[in-house]
């Protein structure tokens, strides 16, 4: 995330996966529509978040709906993705679930627990999932 302090900063922080598909799709929904307000805005996957990233991962996990049918996450992550949300993983969990960089979807950043802590100190609001 920038410097630059006219612009409103947030930080979505996803601690869910794969194994609860309800609660995928709202981090990258909100960023998406913090990013068109205008905001920079970032989504950190920590604990199980990353699975959500994985390859492939996005085209199997189905967001549901009320009723039947749902989305792909891939839906929610291209929006995201096409408005400038940036997406950030965390290396420890990215080793928690036997997986690599090399595994992640692209636009992937991963980064460590100290440029987390400067994210969320210079983030005008910290929102996890």
């Amino acid at each position: 995330m920038s410097d630059d302090e006219d612009v409103k900063k947030v930080l979505y922080v996803q601690t869910h996966g794969t194994a609860t598909p309800e609660r995928s799709a709202t981090p990258f929904f909100l960023a998406t529509a913090a990013a068109a307000m205008d905001c920079e805005v970032g989504i950190y996957f920590t604990m199980n978040g990353p699975q959500l990233l994985a390859r492939g991962a996005p085209e199997t996990v189905i967001v549901p709906k009320a009723g039947g049918g749902g989305k792909e996450l891939r839906y929610f992550i291209d929006q995201a993705l096409d408005m400038g949300v940036e997406l950030y993983v965390c290396q420890p969990s990215l080793d928690l679930h036997g997986l690599t960089m090399a595994d992640m979807i692209d636009g992937v950043k991963m980064i460590g627990g100290a440029a987390f802590n400067e994210m969320a100190l210079n983030a005008d609001a910290v929102i996890s999932f």
